[in-house]
């Protein structure tokens, strides 16, 4: 067991990502976890990431903590709320934005 605290852990950059703070919760450097990361992003209103076109091989998780965040693929558009839960496939493109005036806090769990 390990535990981290949000005192101990270090905001990073993301790429194609605007107006948003990521920090690394867990993952291998910080505590060994071996087959996904978890982070906790806050995007600020008007803030998200640009569309991430099919290419990353890794799945996700999207869980929703304060405040209201839309994901949009290609065919179709997603608005998240408070504890809401999107799964995106490996390979899956996506776009995400903060259309509102609070700010948004979301876990982000990923494989490796």
């Amino acid at each position: 067991m390990k535990k981290v605290t949000l005192d101990q852990v270090k905001p990073y950059e993301v790429a194609k990502h605007f107006n948003m703070v990521a920090l690394r919760l867990s993952g291998k450097e910080e505590t060994g976890a071996e087959k996904f990361w978890v982070g906790l992003s806050h995007f600020l209103p008007g803030g998200g990431a640009e569309y991430a076109y099919e290419d990353s091989p890794t799945e996700k998780v999207y869980i929703v903590l304060e405040g209201e965040i839309t994901i949009k693929t290609k065919t179709e558009e997603f608005t998240l709320g408070p504890l809401d839960v999107l799964y995106i496939a490996p390979n899956e493109g996506r776009e995400i934005i903060n259309k509102t005036n609070k700010p948004v806090s979301m876990l982000v769990v990923i494989s490796y």
